[in-house]
Formats: structure tokens, C-alpha cells, sequence
């Protein structure tokens, strides 16, 4: 699973900073690691600089592969706030999604006895 972090030029994230939401990202997804290709983390001041609260945005699109991307959003005063939410909502989706396909592929096992 590749992880690619991109921030707007309205916040200030140095190289350390990036390389931990990269650790955050990794260690929230790692269950699904094995069923991703691709997670990108946008991360955007939403309020050009000013500090008006919930003004930091966090988008997160995971690919699963041979998948359409599945997406998750936050909002928070911090990166690190919005970041947490936005990977807290994608766990779910992922859950969602593979709970579906994984039972999906159990009750084709069962001889497709729900179409006759």
C-alpha cells in the first residue's frame, strides 16, 4: 500500500510532519494494507491562513485494487484532528466494503442457493 501525503500551500508542514500522518495513515489502514494499492491524504486549509475553528479539511481516497476509490472527509482546528476523523470515517467505509464483498463470495460458496 503506497501512501501519498499532498497539503495546500496554506499550511505549513515541514518533512517530519508528513512522514508522521504517513505513520498515522499506514498504522489506521494496515488491516486493509493487503487490499489497497494506493491511499492519497489531501490536506487543506480551508480559510487561506486564517483561524476561523474548523478550518482544516482532510480527504482521504483509498484504492482498493480492481476497485472503485473509496473516499472519506473531516474537518478539524488541527491537521492532526482532521486527519484522525478523516481515517476514522475510511475505516468504516473499508469495513463496509469488504464486509459486503467478503460475504458476497461466502454465499457464492453456498451453491448460489438465493437465485433459484
Amino acid at each position: 500500500m503506497q501512501v501519498i501525503i499532498n497539503a495546500d500551500h496554506n499550511l505549513d508542514l515541514n518533512e517530519k510532519s508528513i512522514r508522521e500522518l504517513e505513520s498515522d495513515v499506514e498504522a489506521k489502514l494496515a488491516h486493509f494494507s493487503s487490499r489497497l494499492t494506493r491511499v492519497e491524504v489531501h490536506v487543506t486549509g480551508e480559510s487561506a491562513g486564517r483561524a476561523t475553528g474548523d478550518d482544516i479539511r482532510c480527504q482521504i481516497e483509498a484504492r482498493p485494487e480492481g476497485r472503485a476509490a473509496e473516499t472519506a472527509s473531516d474537518q478539524a482546528s488541527s491537521v492532526d484532528g482532521a486527519v484522525a476523523g478523516a481515517l476514522r470515517k475510511m475505516q468504516h467505509v473499508l469495513e463496509t466494503t469488504f464486509g459486503r464483498l467478503d460475504h458476497r463470495k461466502g454465499n457464492t460458496s453456498m451453491g448460489g442457493a438465493e437465485s433459484r
